[in-house]
């Protein structure tokens, strides 16, 4: 049975209009957040006020770099090296890194976003491209990965922490990768089956898009904050964690 959890959410995901009202209104039920690097989305001004939210309501900070893929929202597989990808994750860490300091912050953790996540999880050219810069950055960084991937395979081996991270508001195929976003039942928005797959998460183990019950464990639960009513999902989910007794923290 868990007895802590660490909940965080994807923000800081503007460009060039940057709104805070939604990021505002989730960061006080959050305790990590992954802040949008620039490749899939996240301007300097985004960056910048992420960063103040997450000082202001002590949410531990996370770089959440993609794929060079803005049209796309880094949701689509881009075929680069090693050493190209490797260079995209860097630069987009180190900027996060060396934004946090300036403002008086610390980078807490690095979480992969969209296909990059879902292919490193996956493909261990992938994984290593993403490690090897992580790694530059700091040795002994952490790692948002799921359980049982490649990803957190190479992670450990190069001395990473990898915390194992499990999703609110999305379906598992019978392989534990995610259901893709272009097949319904993809996402979940309702309050029933979101906190109904977090009391499997809860037990250790997650009930498949195809009925499959498997084991699982969980240090970290992601909510999308673009999914639908996330505010009232973030709440939802902070307050059943805290009538259980679980401790929410990114410690």
């Amino acid at each position: 049975m868990i007895t802590k959890l660490d909940l965080n959410c994807d923000l800081g995901e503007f460009y060039g209009m940057y709104d805070e009202k939604r990021d505002s209104a989730i960061m006080p039920y959050i305790t990590s957040c992954n802040i949008a690097c620039g490749f899939h989305s996240g301007d300097p001004v985004a960056i910048s006020k992420t960063i103040l939210l997450a000082q202001k309501h002590d949410v531990a900070i996370g770089a959440h770099p993609s794929y060079p893929d803005l049209q796309g929202f880094g949701r689509r597989i881009m075929n680069l090296t090693v050493d190209e990808l490797q260079a995209c994750v860097l630069y987009q860490v180190s900027a996060l890194k060396g934004m946090a300091v300036a403002q008086g912050a610390e980078l807490h953790h690095v979480k992969p976003h969209g296909a990059l996540y879902n292919f490193a999880a996956k493909d261990e050219n992938t994984a290593v491209g993403v490690v090897k810069a992580v790694v530059q950055v700091k040795q002994d960084m952490i790692l948002y990965a799921p359980e049982g991937s490649v990803l957190k395979e190479v992670a450990e081996d190069a001395g990473l922490i990898v915390k194992n991270e499990v999703f609110a508001d999305r379906r598992y195929e019978d392989d534990l990768s995610l259901r893709s976003r272009k097949l319904d039942g993809a996402v979940l928005t309702d309050k029933a089956s979101v906190l109904k797959q977090l009391k499997g998460f809860l037990d250790g183990k997650v009930t498949t898009y195809d009925g499959l019950e498997l084991p699982t464990s969980a240090d970290t639960l992601c909510l999308h904050s673009d999914t639908e009513g996330a505010t009232e999902l973030a709440r939802t989910i902070h307050d059943f964690l805290t009538e259980h007794d679980i401790e929410i923290t990114a410690n």
